[in-house]
């Protein structure tokens, strides 16, 4: 159910001491303000300067005078967050945050070195934006389950304390306290996808079905659970057929058991996410794959699956060349 700011926040349990993933916009605001006002002198921001905007150097200066009109200590990282062709901004801004996040808490400052929880403050409207962007990508579960609340990365605990409060909620919040906060410009450009959806699709939906945000985070925790299910079955199955996994062994489980697996053991073991089209021909080549001349050299992610003997291997010619050339037995 949709929660008020104070419920949320009355909710929110963190290990401490925490960090505040601050970028001066009203909703990261509102989480700093109230983070510091509950656990005085265990809250750390860090503010990521992309590199992208202008405004940027305008945005920094806001976020320090605000910091230390609260007396909370901020950490700036300035990042190359430029996108890579065929790449979403949106992605690469987002990878390049959790990057120099992760490398404070390893390399950082003494202080940030003891964080135990970052927090990150993306809300309801967030978490709706984020589903109906998966469902017009096509998305399997994975994307479906949106947004989790919490999760393990680096040695660190990531929260996402507001996933249940909505926007306008956070900044009726704000308002009341009388604090300012920087309008981010590039957060209504409609050259972005999720920006158009924010400004074309939440105003009818919130007329049509007042409570979607409640309903759209529901099927996303079904979702969810569901794809829990799929790595449970699919870490059985890598367990009892091996890594690198017998092409042989592969050929018994069903096509929806073996995309699973593939899917599970590219990901798990060499942080490859295959297209659609690409784990269909895999799985393709796979089950035709029953004499001992048959060959695969199949592009899979940014590498190739190719046959090794009696197993299927994985590379990336960027990284790491074959040590030699596929062969069959």
């Amino acid at each position: 159910m949709t929660q008020s700011f104070e419920q949320a926040m009355a909710a929110f349990q963190p290990a401490l001491p925490l960090a505040v993933a601050y970028s001066g916009g009203a909703d990261s605001t509102a989480l700093l303000l109230a983070c510091a006002r509950r656990w005085p002198g265990q809250v750390t921001a860090v503010h990521v300067h992309h590199g992208l905007q202008a405004a940027g150097d305008d945005f920094e200066r806001h976020c320090r005078a605000f910091c230390e009109r609260l007396q909370v200590p901020l950490v700036v990282q300035k990042v190359d967050a430029r996108h890579a062709s065929g790449q979403s901004p949106e992605a690469a801004a987002r990878h390049a945050r959790y990057r120099s996040i992760e490398a404070l808490a390893q390399h950082g400052p003494v202080a940030f070195q003891a964080v135990q929880t970052i927090a990150i403050a993306q809300h309801a409207d967030d978490q709706v934006e984020t589903l109906l962007l998966a469902l017009s990508r096509g998305a399997g579960l994975p994307g479906l389950s949106a947004m989790p609340a919490q999760w393990q990365r680096a040695g660190l605990t990531w929260c996402r304390p507001l996933l249940q409060v909505s926007s306008a909620a956070i900044r009726a919040w704000l308002k009341a306290q009388g604090t300012d906060f920087i309008e981010d410009p590039s957060n209504v450009d409609e050259r972005f996808t999720r920006n158009r959806i924010r400004a074309r699709l939440m105003p009818p939906l919130q007329a049509c079905f007042p409570q979607f945000r409640d309903t759209f985070a529901r099927s996303s925790r079904h979702a969810a659970q569901a794809q829990a299910l799929l790595q449970e079955v699919a870490a059985e199955d890598l367990k009892r057929i091996g890594v690198p996994p017998d092409i042989k062994a592969m050929q018994t489980l069903s096509r929806p058991r073996l995309v699973n697996l593939l899917r599970h053991w590219l990901l798990s073991v060499y942080q490859a996410t295959p297209a659609a089209a690409q784990l269909d021909e895999l799985t393709a080549q796979l089950e035709a794959c029953r004499t001992r001349g048959h060959q695969l050299h199949i592009k899979v992610g940014q590498g190739f699956c190719v046959r090794r003997g009696k197993t299927l291997d994985w590379y990336n010619p960027q990284l790491l060349q074959p040590t030699s050339t596929p062969s069959c037995p």
